[in-house]
């Protein structure tokens, strides 16, 4: 594995650890040349659904356009990789369970703002303001009311 740092081939594994889901192994690597540490995942490669956008489009599925659209969401919010990580994982574990050649856009998004819902209510908020097109405040306002509700609920539950 080469060093994300410095480049070098040379790299060690100092540990590794199954994902909590089982699908995926964390592996914690040093390297050689620079004595910097960095996380790798291994995963099987399954081909997952193509991903149908609101305008009729196909396009393959890409673990990092979704990473990248959930990190804009938790920007300088306090949720770590590894949460993300296994956000990510649940995200795309509904897509291979769905069994399906081609999942929509919108359940796809529907799906995104589950589970940042669980990982952090500002950020379902704003990732809720821009997929769902808010044109007023008062969408923001039931947006935010709704996330009330669902922490009220697990309050009581």
């Amino acid at each position: 594995m080469r060093c994300p740092f410095c480049g070098h081939l040379e790299t060690q594994v100092v540990e590794t650890r199954d994902s909590d889901e089982g699908d995926s192994i964390r592996r914690r690597r040093k390297c050689h040349h620079c004595d910097k540490r960095f996380t790798t995942y291994e995963r099987a490669e399954i081909e997952l659904p193509a991903i149908v956008k609101r305008d009729g489009r196909r396009t393959d599925y890409e673990r990092a356009k979704l990473k990248g659209s959930m990190m804009i969401a938790l920007r300088k919010r306090p949720v770590s990789a590894e949460a993300l990580e296994g956000a990510i994982e649940a995200i795309e574990a509904r897509l291979r369970q769905s069994g399906d050649k081609e999942v929509d856009s919108t359940q796809l998004g529907e799906w995104v703002m589950r589970e940042l819902r669980k990982l952090d209510k500002v950020a379902y908020v704003r990732f809720a303001s821009v997929y769902r097109s808010f044109d007023d405040v008062s969408e923001f306002v039931a947006a935010i009311k709704e996330t009330g509700k669902a922490a009220s609920k697990k309050a009581e539950g």
